[in-house]
């Protein structure tokens, strides 16, 4: 059983060598053909509609600008008036005095600074999908950056576990060889082939998890969430600082639109202002009688009364000064609670920097020291085989919590540095 087991053990050891030698074969031929981080940012922003759509609505919005800067279309009137419809000169056009065929024009006289104040509403609407625009690209980027991150980090935590799992199956052979030497009991080699069951258990969880977060990256991006990753992005940087977060979040899109939407409230508010002096129309007209009669042209001219201006304009200013307000408020909100978040994740972020040092420089070499002693110990029949298996899964625990608090690291470094959108600034070292 000894010997089964020991060429069980070589043929996956050779198999895994040899599956490592194809995969840095084919990582050679197709070194240009990874998915590299700023690659995968690039592609989600060509790829996606909701940029376009926002494209769409600013164009859209100073398309209406320039209509609503422009004076009504004039009317062309028509009709027949006082035509008879008893007696001898029934449905004659001609005959009566007062019959009249007339054809005419009006046209509203719209003031300019009411035109001016309807174009500008337009005008800060445009800016508005504008810098609704600006912020689904910082969403976007943060989103796909997110993605990548996971899968890289999971790939990552997949490769860590086919790792320790290859080890551990070296210790069956090894628990195997000590039961037939009598030096070990059959319960240790179940507990070794327990334990690398539980490794595979762990790595078909991982395989599912990375499966899924390629689905969410090709959400973004397509068909290339299949290529092999490139490089990590360097996230020991962002672009904030405590310093400078208050001004810096003032641009930040959500920020922008909100006070882009306050904008618009106030050229409502300035418009309902312009609606409370009526406009005027006017109106010219032509009419023709029959042959006996003189024809005849009539001018006329309308402007509303506006009786009840306390109850009507005066009643939708207040409104519109009401929303104005609900907008400036929401925004101060808004940014009170952006800059509280962003001061709590770079403190996190910071943090999180400082355990992963303490990992590197002492939970992780002392996890792998102890595993070696343990190893040692159990070759030299000091140690029974449950220590030895305690402290492998001591180090893989160790390894992935470290790696888990990379990935949060990572996650909230993306969070951070697409706040604003990649392209409007420089990321700046941080300590």
């Amino acid at each position: 059983m000894f010997s089964d087991s020991f060429r069980f053990s070589r043929r996956r050891v050779v198999a895994h060598a040899i599956a490592l030698a194809l995969g840095i074969t084919a990582l050679g031929a197709h070194a240009d053909n990874v998915l590299d981080f700023d690659q995968a940012l690039r592609l989600a922003q060509d790829r996606s509609r909701q940029l376009a759509a926002q494209g769409a609505s600013a164009t859209a919005a100073r398309e209406m600008a320039i209509a609503a800067a422009q004076l009504p279309d004039p009317m062309l009137k028509a009709g027949i008036n006082n035509l008879p419809v008893g007696g001898p000169d029934r449905f004659s056009l001609t005959r009566d005095f007062m019959t009249m065929r007339s054809i005419g024009v009006a046209q509203e006289f719209t003031r300019e600074d009411k035109r001016k104040a309807r174009a500008a509403r337009f005008e800060r609407e445009a800016e508005a999908a504008q810098a609704a625009g600006v912020l689904a690209l910082s969403n976007l980027q943060r989103d796909t950056a997110l993605a990548w991150l996971d899968r890289h980090y999971l790939e990552r935590t997949r490769e860590i576990l086919v790792s320790q799992r290859d080890e551990a199956s070296l210790q069956i052979a090894a628990a195997d060889a000590a039961y037939r030497g009598a030096k070990g009991s059959q319960a240790d080699v179940f507990a070794a082939r327990a334990s690398v069951a539980q490794i595979e258990d762990r790595i078909a969880e991982a395989e599912t998890q990375v499966a899924t977060v390629r689905m969410r990256l090709a959400r973004w991006i397509g068909d290339d969430a299949n290529l092999p990753l490139g490089g990590l992005p360097p996230t020991d940087a962002v672009r904030l600082s405590a310093v400078d977060l208050d001004a810096r979040l003032a641009h930040h899109p959500q920020i922008r639109v909100m006070s882009k939407q306050e904008e618009i409230a106030d050229a409502e508010v300035q418009l309902a202002r312009a609606n409370k002096q009526a406009d005027w129309s006017a109106e010219l007209m032509f009419s023709q009688r029959g042959p006996a009669f003189s024809n005849m042209v009539s001018i006329n001219v309308s402007i509303p009364l506006q009786w009840d201006q306390k109850n009507r304009q005066d009643r939708e200013l207040a409104a519109k000064l009401a929303v104005g307000e609900q907008m400036r408020a929401q925004r101060e909100e808004a940014s009170r609670e952006h800059v509280a978040e962003a001061r709590a994740m770079l403190q996190e972020w910071q943090s999180n920097r400082a355990r992963l040092t303490r990992y590197d420089d002492s939970l992780i070499p002392l996890a792998a020291e102890r595993t070696r002693a343990a190893m040692a110990g159990y070759r030299g029949g000091t140690v029974n085989l449950s220590a030895v298996l305690d402290a492998r899964r001591n180090e893989i625990d160790t390894r992935l919590k470290r790696l888990r608090l990379e990935l949060d690291t990572a996650r909230l470094w993306a969070q951070l540095n697409y706040l604003l959108p990649a392209d409007r600034d420089v990321a700046t070292p941080r300590p």
